[in-house]
């Protein structure tokens, strides 16, 4: 006969739940952690809309953004985000610090607003004013960046409650004038560059994403390579004769050479670009002359945009602008000089980098939502972080479900509107784009092109 420990132990081996407490409740399953980011977006994005509703209703000019930068900054500072504040002028950056090792991911929202006044009917409609370039002007987010600020608040909101788990770091960056600086200033992403932005701790990669006025909530496009272009700012000032109106013949109008060379200058991209290649678009914007209805004045300033999409081709056009102003100033007994100041390079996404995230798009929003486009002739300073590391820009859907795309006001217009549904999907692609980046990365990392120069 067995010793009864013996036979106990026995029973142990063969029936090991009788030397287990009962427990009295079963643990809950762990939560997957995109499945976390899911439910949080529907929690936070009630929050999300009122800060949308608050910066759009508190619209700033670019590198004035100052009551705009405080409410970032308190907000971070209310979940317990580390800042700094004044970076680029007015500028907001956060880091978020993983709990693992890992590469270094910028997300990016820009916060200024425009010099429009809105004319769409909300109750947090903008009727905020400033001085731009001398003028009393309306200020608007007409072009939806008080979307991308809420969404990347909501989506720091969401990633600094699972930091623990985050590998690497996250640089949130909330950045101004990315519409361009005031006359005489620096600012946007070239000047948050140039303070140390990509430093400590050095950045891996950047996503950045846009709402579109015209595509459908819930939709993300997209295009590897060039996907927005390059713009260069033309001014041409025209030498004239000031003289009577009445006698023209005494003098040189600079009026009648100006409006030759905008007809001119249209003929560089229809009969002398070959735009089988890539688009390409020179607009004259401005012209500015006189004041007087009967002087012909001494001089016209004209002022436009270049875009393009190769550099190639940029040069050739920029070279083709100057013969074409000298050339008709020549031919009408005056001069006439030509100022191209290079601007935003072209927005390039890495088509590694894009091949590698188009799984999480799809996850995201849904296969059918998702779609390769071409590419736009707007531009972007995003393009400045996509010179230095491997970038990644979308376009997000802003349209109420059921719209015509015909019929959606433009970026830049005031009666531009994008719908508050449509952010619940940013916030969505910006929190997975940092996780699964974060998830296959390898140290050696990617780089870009422009990265290898």
């Amino acid at each position: 006969m067995k010793p009864i420990h013996l036979l106990f132990l026995g029973m142990l081996l063969v029936f090991p739940a009788l030397g287990q407490k009962k427990s009295k409740s079963t643990p809950p399953p762990v939560m997957d952690i995109r499945t976390v980011v899911d439910k949080m977006a529907e929690e936070v994005d009630p929050q999300i809309i009122e800060m949308r509703h608050w910066l759009h209703e508190n619209a700033e000019l670019s590198n004035r953004e100052f009551k705009t930068g405080e409410y970032i900054a308190k907000y971070l500072n209310s979940i317990g985000i580390e800042n700094k504040t004044g970076v680029g002028k007015t500028g907001v950056v956060g880091l978020i610090k993983g709990g693992k090792p890992g590469p270094t991911i910028l997300l990016r929202a820009d916060i200024d607003g425009l010099p429009v006044t809105e004319r769409v009917d909300l109750p947090w409609k903008s009727v905020k004013k400033d001085l731009y370039q001398g003028m009393n002007v309306g200020v608007m987010h007409a072009c939806g960046h008080d979307t991308h600020t809420a969404m990347l608040m909501g989506a720091a909101k969401i990633l600094n409650s699972i930091r623990d788990q985050i590998k690497g770091n996250i640089k949130l960056v909330f950045q101004p004038a990315e519409e361009g600086p005031p006359a005489g200033e620096e600012g946007g992403a070239s000047l948050m560059i140039k303070e140390g932005l990509m430093e400590n701790p050095a950045v891996d990669v950047a996503f950045g994403l846009h709402i579109n006025s015209s595509t459908e909530v819930g939709h993300i496009n997209y295009k590897p390579g060039g996907s927005m272009a390059a713009s260069d700012i033309l001014k041409i000032r025209v030498k004239g004769k000031q003289v009577h109106g009445s006698m023209p013949w005494n003098g040189i109008d600079p009026v009648v050479v100006g409006a030759q060379i905008v007809m001119g200058l249209q003929t560089i991209v229809s009969r002398q670009t070959d735009l089988t290649k890539e688009a390409a678009v020179v607009t004259v914007a401005t012209f500015h002359a006189g004041v007087r209805n009967n002087i012909i004045p001494e001089e016209a300033e004209l002022t436009g945009t270049i875009r393009t999409l190769d550099k190639e081709m940029q040069k050739i056009i920029h070279d083709k602008i100057r013969l074409t102003v000298t050339k008709i100033a020549e031919s009408m007994g005056t001069v006439a000089e030509t100022e191209i100041i290079i601007g935003n390079p072209v927005t390039f996404n890495d088509p590694g980098l894009t091949a590698q995230m188009l799984p999480t798009l799809q996850k995201v929003a849904g296969i059918n939502n998702v779609h390769l486009t071409k590419a736009v002739m707007g531009a972007e300073d995003f393009s400045m972080y996509a010179l230095r590391v491997p970038a990644l820009f979308l376009f997000l859907g802003g349209m109420p479900k059921g719209s015509d795309p015909a019929k959606a006001a433009p970026h830049h217009t005031p009666d531009f509107y994008v719908d508050d549904s449509g952010m619940k999907t940013g916030v969505r692609t910006l929190c997975n784009l940092a996780l699964d980046y974060a998830d296959q990365w390898k140290p050696a990392g990617l780089l870009s092109p422009a990265a290898q120069k």
